[in-house]
């Protein structure tokens, strides 16, 4: 069955998607906002992902959290939300003859939340633990200070969740603030996917978010790729295991070698049959989890390399995820290799849209950041068509060992250790 969608913008520039799903039993509903970290004034790094959960604490018709909760999780749903460097996105699963609860609420948290102080006290010590959480968590924070390093100190490169400190020196005004300047009608998307009709979204829609402000959004801080960070980064800790990422810049999220890079990380370090997953893990033992990844800002991204490894064995495999990433650049990849990338790459798209929520999602996602939806034919054409001779070009331009950064959480590191391992 064919995908398809339709998009509608309000007066107040607004715009919804909708995606019919219709053997579904589901209706998925995800508000996209495009404020993220890198939007934030440097006082206020964290304020974002903060309001996210203030979103939640009440609204004047439903004044308690636990109400808000209770009218989607009551009728079987889920309900969540998410933020990153660029955008923020509220998200809710029913039973799609609860669509009509699913979108008032949606609507009133938005647009009707009374960021209550007291809520933002008690949230306070909330978003701090979540902040040490992550801070605890080697795997969560070798990725913090990598992309400090690559991104250095600019808006790109702050944490999306900001820190301890500023999150203690956040109050109402702030958020009234924040709120006012980015959660404007031509800055959301209303992504609504499952067993619905577009005509009955916007009849529950249109209604609910007449309030929504229009507006001029204030502009974002554009990358810099002259300023970045230590090219070595480490957190020495008493713990067991080394994690260690490997991180470079990257192009933004539109460049057109997105499809070569997609193949290239396949090859390299997407799943059991990879070349590091082969080389690291599979022949030479060094570690457990090995894998290569990626990800993109409008205008920047960082390509990564990540492996959980023991002390003793830390510059013996940088060396060899430095090896393969070399290899790209000096040897065109084997047609049969290529062919498996590419069949892997193409059958993992499709199957990351086997929902009503995976649609929505991606859905929401480029109407914000793209304005339109690519289809999912025009996507698997344009990775069909990377060749050999695109994946070693794209490898020759971002494989630079000048630029590559290193990140490591572990005990008895050496900046000075690792800093030989890169100059190999």
């Amino acid at each position: 069955m064919a995908v398809t969608w339709q998009t509608t913008t309000l007066p107040h520039g607004l715009r919804v998607v909708t995606t019919p799903v219709p053997t579904t039993q589901a209706a998925t509903v995800s508000l996209f906002v495009g404020v993220g970290s890198r939007s934030e004034p440097q006082r206020l790094n964290g304020i974002t992902h903060f309001l996210e959960h203030m979103i939640f604490k009440g609204t004047e018709r439903r004044p308690r959290a636990n109400m808000i909760a209770e009218e989607i999780e009551g009728a079987g749903g889920t309900l969540n939300a998410y933020t990153n460097k660029e955008y923020t996105c509220y998200w809710n699963v029913v039973p799609y003859d609860r669509l009509e609860t699913s979108i008032d609420i949606t609507a009133d948290m938005l647009l009707h939340s009374t960021l209550a102080q007291e809520e933002i006290d008690r949230e306070r010590t909330v978003v701090q633990q979540e902040l040490k959480r992550n801070h605890d968590n080697p795997g969560s924070w070798v990725g913090r200070l990598l992309g400090v390093s690559v991104y250095g100190e600019q808006p790109c490169g702050w944490d999306v969740g900001g820190s301890v400190e500023l999150v203690g020196d956040m109050n109402r005004p702030d958020f009234l603030e924040h709120m006012e300047g980015w959660y404007l009608g031509p800055n959301m998307v209303l992504s609504v996917a499952g067993n619905c009709t577009h005509e009955q979204v916007l009849e529950l829609a249109e209604p609910r978010f007449r309030e929504v402000a229009g507006g001029t959004l204030p502009a974002v801080t554009p990358y810099d790729p002259a300023t970045t960070g230590a090219r070595v980064s480490i957190d020495s800790r008493d713990i067991d295991q080394c994690s260690v990422m490997l991180g470079m810049p990257l192009f933004g999220r539109d460049d057109p070698r997105r499809f070569a890079i997609r193949i290239l990380n396949d090859v390299l370090g997407s799943g059991m049959s990879s070349r590091l997953f082969t080389e690291v893990r599979e022949r030479r033992g060094l570690a457990y989890s090995v894998h290569s990844s990626y990800g993109y800002l409008a205008d920047a991204g960082v390509f990564t390399v990540s492996a959980g490894v023991n002390r003793e064995k830390l510059s013996e495999t940088i060396g060899v995820c430095l090896d393969e990433l070399q290899r790209l650049v000096d040897e065109p990849v084997p047609e049969d290799e290529l062919r498996r990338a590419k069949d892997h790459a193409i059958g993992r798209f499709r199957l990351s849209l086997e929902t009503a929520f995976s649609l929505g999602q991606r859905h929401g996602e480029q109407i914000l950041t793209k304005g339109e939806v690519e289809t999912i034919d025009d996507f698997v054409a344009r990775l069909e068509a990377v060749d050999a001779s695109q994946i070693r070009s794209l490898a020759t331009d971002i494989f630079v060992n000048d630029l590559m950064h290193c990140a490591a959480v572990g005990p008895d590191l050496s900046e000075d250790e690792i800093a030989t391992a890169l100059a190999r």
